[in-house]
């Protein structure tokens, strides 16, 4: 059995952004098309905890290549939006101006499938920071089911 969501997504406003797309730029370098965040919903300073939105649109790059005829949204892209919004937590809760880069991943579960349309619902929890590193437990959910699991490394370079 798949483990709970760490926030409960009915106790989260997705109508309401917190951090629009261009406040998000402010903390997490990718952009174009490797731009993985739309929106923040939720953050818990104490809990150190946030919750993103990302629509998965119909004509984006990679809908015409992977999986032709039925396009899925790639697993390294949800490994990708789930280390930005790490990336985005760890800059908004410590104000470190150092550059913020992907350290690893660990424990990886994909348990459904992203598909062209979808409201891509993200979640990020600090399990363990230092002064040159910091571990992330990250969630991703559709319609409110987990379709997405893993931890998240992100280093100071």
């Amino acid at each position: 059995m798949p483990p709970k969501l760490f926030v409960d997504l009915e106790t989260v406003d997705l109508g309401r952004s917190l951090r629009s797309r261009a406040e998000i730029r402010e903390k997490v370098p990718q952009r174009f098309e490797m731009e993985q965040l739309d929106a923040i919903h939720h953050l818990d300073r104490e809990a150190v905890v946030a919750v993103a939105t990302r629509e998965v649109r119909e004509g984006e790059w990679w809908v015409r290549g992977h999986i032709p005829g039925r396009p899925l949204f790639p697993g390294v892209l949800l490994i990708e939006a789930a280390a930005q919004l790490a990336t985005w937590l760890y800059k908004e809760t410590r104000e470190d101006p150092r550059f913020f880069g992907f350290g690893g991943v660990d424990g990886v579960r994909f348990r459904g499938t992203v598909v062209p349309g979808d409201r891509l619902v993200l979640l990020a929890r600090l399990r363990e920071a230092r002064s040159r590193r910091a571990v992330f437990e990250c969630q991703a959910a559709v319609n409110g089911r987990l379709v997405f699991e893993g931890v998240i490394t992100g280093m100071v370079v």
